[in-house]
């Protein structure tokens, strides 16, 4: 059977990366969506857009953009140093570039501009960053950056009563749209909770690998959940630098 496996928030963690796809034990066929926010946060951000391209040609894989990669992107293409991005994971990304040649920075580029904003497969399942606000569904989202900042559409289904159906007029026209939705973005170990979540129809798969957690993939047919060690005992010189 030919496996999906959506993929949670790297942010700089090559070794949890590298880790979690051995115990995938990827087969052949497998198809790869990775959910955003592949740098930021641990030493290895630069090494693991290498990583990704490589993988890329020998696996079938999207990526979607998530809004550390919009920063990252921009400081590539312009120099420039956002000044909120430099405090929240800049500052580690620069420095992993350090003996990239210019080359490489370009193809880096290249990679980070060919992301996409979200996917819909033909299973109507959305992959995206974050999340949206259009009641119409993503596709209509006047405001594009939502699709990797909202926090809304999580909250949202985080706080719904679980006994209303899709056919009531309380279920939120938002999440009536997909099947299923697949998300990153907020750490599910601000809930205390270190595996992916469900809730509704959404399936939250940021497990806090930035921080204190797990890098962690799901298999969106089976369900089933892979999972790296936590990420900072992989990095242990560098516990300090993400609380």
């Amino acid at each position: 059977m030919n496996r999906t496996l959506a993929i949670g928030d790297i942010h700089g963690g090559l070794k949890a990366l590298e880790q979690l796809l051995e115990r995938v034990e990827i087969k052949e066929n497998d198809s790869f969506t990775f959910l955003g926010d592949y740098v930021d946060g641990w030493s290895d951000a630069a090494q693991v857009i290498q990583f990704l391209i490589e993988f890329s040609e020998q696996y079938n894989c999207k990526f979607i953009k998530g809004n550390h990669d919009v920063w990252c992107e921009q400081w590539l293409e312009t120099e420039e140093v956002n000044p909120v991005w430099f405090q929240h994971g800049g500052k580690e990304t620069m420095e992993s570039y350090d003996g990239f040649s210019e080359a490489e920075k370009s193809t880096h580029l290249s990679f980070f501009k060919n992301m996409k904003l979200y996917i819909l497969d033909d299973k109507n399942r959305l992959f995206l960053h974050a999340g949206f606000t259009s009641l119409n569904g993503v596709e209509k989202e006047v405001n594009k950056e939502n699709v990797y900042y909202d926090r809304t559409l999580w909250e949202m289904a985080l706080a719904m009563d679980k006994n209303i159906t899709t056919d009531s007029n309380f279920y939120p026209k938002r999440l009536k749209h997909y099947h299923e939705i697949y998300i990153g973005h907020t750490p599910t170990t601000n809930f205390n909770i270190d595996t992916p979540i469900n809730a509704i129809n959404v399936w939250n798969v940021d497990t806090g690998a930035a921080f204190k957690g797990k890098l962690s993939a799901i298999d969106i047919d089976t369900k089933d959940v892979f999972q790296s060690d936590n990420v900072y005992t992989l990095y242990p010189n560098e516990i300090g630098r993400n609380k």
